[in-house]
């Protein structure tokens, strides 16, 4: 083969990474609000960390949010397979099995919400005790969990309400709603937290406070406006929850897995905070602004990779599945540019983001820099993997995704944290950091080969009678 030749056949091949005008339009048209959606979460949970920053209670706060974590991680699992089917069965125009995803989704964050609260209620001062030791951080940390806890229920019922209204197409409902909890959130934190006229000033309960009432807000506001617009995924109770062992079993069968990553996973996420927290308040400090700037810019990952998800769905549950192979490496070219946009910003924007947190000591704020440009590194293979996952979520290869996820951080990512800790005695929060990336790019390797399988390009309404 001639040299020119060899190059026109590569120049061939790149152009299956290129989508047409329509592809980027359809794409944005879905993954846009997803994605400003995903930014207005990110940031509520910022702007609670930056509050209480300003009252020196980072740590607390961040201690006591690892049971949120852990529930929302599997809230996510339940949600995002009940999302799956549910994208496909839009797909297919089958209104009353899509129905029927709401209330089973319903059913499985209602009880995981439930368990949660149960949890921090009995062994509240063992977990927290748990991540970290220091008798302030843990008592504080109570206070803000004792009221915090409640907020899973009304957060659970919002996150399904509103990934069905994504399911089916209408992403950006969810948004707006999202705009008026953010706003809400917003006020009450400064309103709660600091006092205003005759409002006195509650501290970090008055974080707790204002996130649950923001989330009741939102919770209260979608269902209302489901059932106001008639949404195809609403009906009575008796279609809503009227579902039997033939619709859940061949459902749970698939999703089971997600749950069960999502839970591993999370657990994972918190174990990387009790391996850091040996190294001392200032490093976590600095680690929970970090992980907070990294967190709010994960938008783009998180939208990007949701709008995959859906828009393949839809595919698979038409049944067009060669459109739906095109379609996925047109979604690998893109993600090419937005992960060298995201790595580009972290790193520029590092120091001004930081500098909007009240640490008080240079040196925490300057590891707080070094922290987020580290994420940078992570960012950009995290935005690949995340799409990874959501094109093989898309046709139910929920086992697989197990041990990309959830497998590889315990095989991986773990260990090397806790043996740069426990037993190299590293003191650097950041270099640690770096080398716990060599769990992502793994990942990316193993991940981008399951793709080009295609073994994940299933059409999952034909297990459904």
């Amino acid at each position: 083969m001639t040299p020119l030749l060899h190059c026109i056949m590569r120049v061939m091949d790149l152009k299956k990474y290129i989508g047409t005008k329509e592809f980027y339009q359809t794409t944005a048209r879905i993954a846009v609000p997803l994605a400003l959606q995903s930014a207005l979460m990110s940031c509520q949970s910022m702007i609670d960390t930056l509050m209480v920053s300003w009252i020196g209670k980072v740590s607390a706060v961040g201690t006591a949010a690892q049971i949120d974590t852990l529930a929302s991680m599997i809230a996510y699992g339940c949600i995002g397979g009940i999302s799956i089917i549910a994208s496909q069965f839009f797909g297919a125009g089958d209104d009353k099995n899509l129905k029927r995803c709401t209330g089973l989704g319903l059913c499985l964050v209602m009880t995981n919400a439930v368990l949660w609260i149960l949890a921090a209620t009995f062994f509240g001062p063992a977990i927290l005790s748990f991540y970290m030791k220091d008798p302030a951080v843990v008592s504080d940390g109570l206070l803000y969990l004792n009221i915090s806890r409640f907020t899973l229920l009304f957060s659970g019922c919002s996150f399904i309400i509103s990934n069905m209204f994504r399911s089916t197409g209408q992403p950006r409902i969810a948004l707006r709603i999202s705009i008026l909890t953010t706003i809400c959130n917003i006020t009450l934190n400064y309103l709660l937290i600091f006092g205003f006229g005759p409002i006195p000033a509650l501290g970090i309960e008055g974080a707790a406070l204002a996130t649950m009432a923001a989330q009741i807000i939102a919770c209260i506001t979608l269902i209302s406006y489901a059932f106001y617009s008639h949404q195809r995924f609403i009906g009575s109770f008796r279609e809503v929850f009227g579902f039997d062992l033939n619709f859940v079993r061949p459902i749970l069968e698939r999703i089971l897995p997600l749950i069960l990553n999502e839970t591993a996973f999370g657990f994972g996420q918190t174990l990387f905070v009790k391996a850091f927290g040996y190294l001392g308040k200032e490093q976590m400090d600095a680690y929970y602004v970090g992980n907070q700037i990294f967190n709010l810019m994960t938008f783009i990952i998180y939208g990007y990779g949701n709008a995959v998800q859906i828009l393949l769905g839809q595919k698979l549950g038409r049944g067009e599945i060669e459109e739906a192979k095109q379609e996925c490496r047109q979604h690998i070219g893109l993600a090419f540019v937005l992960s060298c946009l995201l790595v580009t910003f972290l790193v520029l924007f590092a120091r001004p983001m930081v500098s909007l947190f009240a640490l008080k000591d240079p040196s925490v704020e300057m590891l707080a820099v070094t922290i987020v440009r580290v994420f940078a590194v992570k960012a950009s293979m995290r935005l690949y993997n995340f799409m990874i996952f959501c094109i093989l979520r898309s046709g139910g290869d929920a086992k697989v995704i197990q041990f990309l996820d959830s497998g590889l951080e315990w095989l991986v990512g773990l260990p090397c944290a806790f043996l740069c800790v426990g037993v190299l005695g590293m003191q650097n929060i950041a270099l640690v950091l770096l080398i716990t990336q060599l769990e992502q790019l793994v990942r990316l390797v193993l991940g981008m080969r399951r793709v080009y399988s295609y073994r994940w390009a299933n059409d999952l309404t034909q297990l459904v009678s």
